[in-house]
């Protein structure tokens, strides 16, 4: 656009920015003056914005033959969001069903070394140590009550002692163990008397010479056949000796 002419600060001319801050126009176009910014004429008076100002803008064209073309300028709203906070840190970064299936997997491969080397080695130093061991127990142990700890709630009680003789009811721990949690636990408390069974087993086994592989095996999986099997084990090989 070439023309020439001065820039009044005429009140209709102000402008008010974003921060409510009055823009006045400023500066002399001489003629054949070309700027890399937009220019609005209005009769005789000229306003020219200021380039910093116009780049917080978007630029807005319209068409018209009546008009001709024209260039609007819309202000843009700087939007600002709030920040939002990090999450806080938990003692447990795992869900509760996370956490249930972790312990579950974990008390079940830490007792199998054990039932492994009563079964393959018997006579073994290192097994005979690590049955005498309290360390498997008091881990265990451990797991347990943290796992009973979450588990627990007040409703616990009264599922419990649901009847009027206060004894357990089979609908109401059926209730009880529809938790996974709860069912966690309850693995893990198997693991471990059944685990303390076959230790007996096994040391028993050592101190009248009875095999007890069979009998400790049993005890992994079903725990009151295989202390029936080693009491069966034990009766018949005292009447064999005392036949012999």
């Amino acid at each position: 656009m070439a023309f020439s002419s001065i820039f009044c600060h005429s009140p209709s001319l102000l402008k008010i920015d974003h921060l409510g801050q009055t823009e006045k126009p400023c500066g002399r176009v001489q003629k054949g003056q070309k700027f890399p910014f937009s220019v609005r004429s209005n009769g005789a008076e000229t306003e020219l914005c200021n380039q910093s100002q116009l780049s917080q803008r978007s630029r807005v064209r319209d068409w018209s033959f009546m008009r001709g073309s024209r260039v609007a300028m819309k202000p843009k709203i700087l939007r600002l969001a709030p920040s939002r906070k990090a999450p806080r840190v938990y003692a447990s970064w795992l869900s509760g069903s996370e956490l249930a299936s972790t312990a579950f997997t974990l008390g079940t491969t830490a007792v199998l070394p054990f039932y492994t080397l009563m079964v393959l080695a018997p006579n073994s130093e290192l097994t005979k140590k690590s049955m005498e061991s309290s360390v498997p127990y008091i881990g265990l142990g451990v797991l347990y009550a943290y796992l009973l700890h979450l588990s627990w709630t007040p409703e616990t009680v009264g599922l419990i002692f649901a009847s009027k003789y206060l004894l357990p009811e089979l609908t109401s721990i059926g209730k009880m163990f529809s938790s996974e949690m709860t069912l966690a636990s309850a693995w893990i408390h198997l693991l471990v008397i059944d685990l303390y069974a076959a230790r007996h087993v096994f040391l028993d086994g050592l101190e009248n010479q009875i095999e007890t592989r069979h009998s400790v095996s049993l005890c992994l999986f079903f725990c009151p056949i295989g202390v029936l099997t080693h009491v069966i084990t034990k009766a018949t090989t005292k009447s064999g000796k005392r036949g012999l």
